[in-house]
């Protein structure tokens, strides 16, 4: 593994880094705003999952509770919880595993966010200083290590052995996945399944999960399993592959971080592998610069964009974004009608348009 490849990108983000911490807050997106609205049906109750990992968090030490509460006061769409109390409410469900559960994913999708950062030696994420900027990495290893290991002791509280076998899964397929990422930073040969199968095990699997873990709720629920895994495995993979494209479109003000960062990190996404095999020799050595270096001192953004828009990547890109959103939507066509279910059906296709 060369040195592109090493867990310290310090040195690729150290040049970032200025431009990083002056990044805006994300401005309100109103398509942004609609995802978050097809998901009202659940809006009381996605309240009190954020009010029940306050209460994990308050039972922590004091840095874990002021390190831990500003990760997530930080925001984030909590679309996994949402996707599950949505779910839960369509099944019929009337407890509070829900609420538990829907704290447990949202916990351990935050540890892995925190230790990306640590790894890509990130500074700024949502528009403001990462805590391992503003903590250090001693401190945010073991708040991650933290987060998840609190959310894993209140599944076992559950003594529910299938659902912590899924959680174990996802959080395995989350790890191997990041593993698979780093060993091909750097490389310019990443192919669409190298980077499909990374997505799915980096992102689309923890969605699958949540979609799937109401079922095991009660034995009445298990019919509805493989739909709502499918479900949540397209929607994952459609929600990812926009987050590269926003990367490359959107505008550091909506994404509260610089643009490219993708490639400057070394990661080649979708764009860009299937727009290397069409370009000329020179934008090619241009894109290999950057991917190599971090630095674009011949490639700013908007000729990168121009040369994208003219390949026609980024509209691929999203097509293929939007047919795994397609696929979702026809994984659940049998499940019981009704606002929640119009709330699942509607969320790909909001995934597809958000700007960031």
């Amino acid at each position: 593994m060369g040195p592109c490849c090493s867990y310290d990108g310090r040195r690729r983000r150290e040049r970032l880094e200025d431009e990083a911490l002056n990044a805006p807050r994300p401005s309100p997106d109103p398509k942004a705003a609609s995802l978050a609205a097809s998901f009202e049906v659940v809006r009381p109750r996605l309240e009190l999952v954020e009010r029940f990992i306050a209460d994990q968090l308050g039972g922590g030490p004091e840095l874990v509770r002021e390190a831990g509460g500003y990760v997530l006061q930080a925001g984030g769409k909590r679309l996994r919880p949402a996707i599950l109390l949505t779910v839960s409410r369509l099944l019929g469900y009337h407890g509070d595993l829900d609420l538990r559960y829907g704290a447990i994913v949202e916990m351990i999708h935050t540890a892995t966010l925190v230790h990306d950062d640590i790894i890509d030696s990130a500074t700024v994420r949502r528009g403001r200083a990462t805590a391992n900027h503003r903590w250090g990495n001693q401190l945010t290893v073991l708040l991650g290590d933290w987060l998840y290991l609190r959310a894993i002791d209140l599944a076992l509280q559950v003594a529910d052995i299938a659902a912590m076998q899924r959680l174990s899964f996802a959080t395995t397929q989350m790890t191997e996945g990041e593993i698979l990422g780093l060993a091909l930073q750097g490389v310019v040969g990443v192919t669409r399944e190298q980077y499909l199968e990374i997505t799915r095990r980096k992102t689309a699997e923890l969605f699958a999960a949540a979609c799937a873990l109401p079922t095991h709720f009660s034995p009445a629920f298990e019919r509805h399993r493989r739909a709502l895994d499918e479900y949540g495995r397209n929607i994952g993979m459609c929600f990812q592959i926009v987050d590269d494209i926003l990367d490359i479109v959107g505008s550091q003000q909506r994404l509260g971080k610089p643009v490219f960062s993708d490639l400057r990190e070394g990661k080649l996404t979708l764009p860009f592998i299937l727009a290397l095999p069409r370009m000329a020799a020179a934008e090619r050595a241009m894109v290999e610069r950057v991917l190599l270096n971090g630095d674009l001192p011949d490639a700013d953004p908007e000729s990168l964009r121009t040369l994208l828009d003219r390949l026609g990547v980024v509209d691929e890109a999203r097509e293929i974004a939007d047919e795994f959103g397609r696929r979702a939507i026809a994984a659940i066509s049998e499940l019981p009608p009704g606002p929640e279910l119009d709330a699942l059906a509607a969320a790909p296709r909001f995934v597809v348009e958000r700007e960031f």
